[in-house]
């Protein structure tokens, strides 16, 4: 039998993901009796990471995030394993994440004005420079002053997820499905962070006896490490906004913004106070190693809620979706007061888990209103002053976890981010109260 005669290469198929233009082969017709294999992706996250220089930009990014998860970790276990208070642990922790809330937002101009990679290396720099003096103050035993000094030193941190949903923003735009499914594996990507952060940072503070200085010497390598180079990605890197001159914050005459950042600023307060809380509570069942696995216990359960969230395709206004993701946050909140009450790790480690999955979807709804209502060439602060918030929060919640856990008791401590959870949800209902919201289409999508 004669040879059968090649058939002419298949034109190829072309896509448009995020104003790119995507040109991807088609298989050949497969032999008789084999299956056709495709080579396009298939999930809506093989898609996303399948854009032109995604998983770049996402790897080192991922790498400069880990560490956010790990500082505060490694400093409560630090400064309380060397000077015996978890007050003082709590209050530094705070004063650095206060500061950090203050210079955050103009750390997020200059990225808009002179672009991510002229502003973030410097700016990390000056951060781990901060670390560092704190691990110096607390080897040489110095004042107590000197740790807030120090620890206030890391304020210029640049806001590393912010600066990644950026550059999502700017491929994806036009493409509100796939910016939704950006925006939840972001969430993700900070939960599990968040979840190995504190598990890396207890290990790395125990793993040495007598040197619980080793968490923040490697947090800070590898976020001065994956800054450099996720801002060496500059093919993804948004475009410069250099005609931002106006001082002018973005809040300003925005009643809606500066409502779902109060609302932020609530929250950040459950994660502060559960960070220090559950750290105290394990130390007093003589379990103070397990407390990162713990608290990674609750990431986790948000990570997996961020995932699959991103599978979906909400529907209805975003702020009746964020209200109401509130609502669920508030009564998960109220599970680990309520392990807390029984004295058992394992009790909390479930109930963690279990209210971590309301986390997730309601940072990522609160995330896609701040995007709808922050001005074009304002993204980066506009999610800053959103991150800004939260560590507001985070900074308020760690030094009332510590102070109830060590006056109270820790058990009774968890009453502090049901309180906070609480007054989340009710910021957003009273702010929906008072009119109308505010966001026009950007609370309607």
């Amino acid at each position: 039998m004669p040879p059968r005669p090649s058939s002419p290469a298949p034109a190829p198929l072309l896509a448009v993901t995020g104003g790119t233009l995507v040109a991807a082969p088609r298989w050949p017709s497969a032999p008789a009796g084999r299956a056709r294999r495709s080579t396009a992706p298939r999930g809506p996250y093989a898609r996303l990471l399948a854009v032109p220089g995604a998983r770049a930009f996402t790897v080192w990014n991922l790498l400069a995030r880990l560490p956010m998860g790990m500082f505060g970790v490694s400093a409560v276990l630090m400064i309380s394993a060397e000077r015996g208070s978890y007050a003082l642990a709590g209050a530094v922790t705070a004063t650095g994440l206060g500061a950090t809330a203050v210079v955050g937002p103009w750390t997020a101009r200059l990225v808009d004005r002179h672009g991510q990679a002229k502003v973030a290396v410097p700016a990390a720099a000056c951060a781990t420079l901060g670390s560092l003096a704190l691990v110096l103050c607390v080897l040489l035993d110095a004042p107590a002053w000197t740790l807030f000094a120090a620890y206030a030193a890391t304020a210029t941190t640049p806001n590393t997820g912010g600066m990644s949903r950026a550059r999502w923003a700017h491929l994806l735009r036009g493409d509100p499905a796939a910016l939704h499914t950006a925006n939840s594996f972001e969430q993700a990507a900070d939960e599990a962070c968040f979840m190995l952060g504190p598990v890396v940072a207890t290990l790395l503070c125990t793993a040495v006896p007598g040197f619980p200085e080793l968490g923040t010497l490697v947090a800070a390598a590898c976020f001065l490490t994956g800054v450099t180079l996720f801002a060496a990605q500059r093919r993804t890197e948004p475009p410069a906004s250099g005609a931002v001159r106006s001082g002018r914050s973005p809040v300003r005459g925005n009643p809606a913004l500066a409502g779902v950042l109060a609302v932020f600023l609530c929250t950040g307060a459950v994660f502060g106070s559960l960070e220090v809380v559950t750290v105290a509570f394990a130390d007093g069942l003589g379990h103070r190693p397990a407390a990162g696995a713990v608290l990674g216990l609750q990431a986790a359960g948000s990570c997996a809620a961020g995932l699959l969230y991103g599978l979906t395709r909400p529907t209805g206004p975003v702020d009746r979706r964020f209200r109401r993701h509130l609502a669920a946050m508030a009564a998960a909140a109220l599970l680990p007061l309520l392990a807390g009450t029984l004295g058992s790790l394992l009790a909390l480690a479930g109930a963690l888990l279990i209210a971590g999955t309301a986390t997730a979807p309601t940072m990522v709804t609160g995330m896609r209103l701040v995007q709808g209502l922050t001005p074009a060439g304002r993204l980066n602060e506009g999610m800053t002053l959103a991150v800004t918030g939260l560590l507001g929060g985070v900074a308020a919640g760690s030094a009332a976890g510590g102070w109830c856990a060590e006056h109270l008791g820790a058990g009774a401590a968890y009453g502090v981010p049901a309180g906070a959870a609480a007054l989340a949800w009710l910021t957003a209902v009273a702010g929906r109260s008072r009119g109308p919201s505010g966001g026009g289409a950007a609370a309607r999508r």
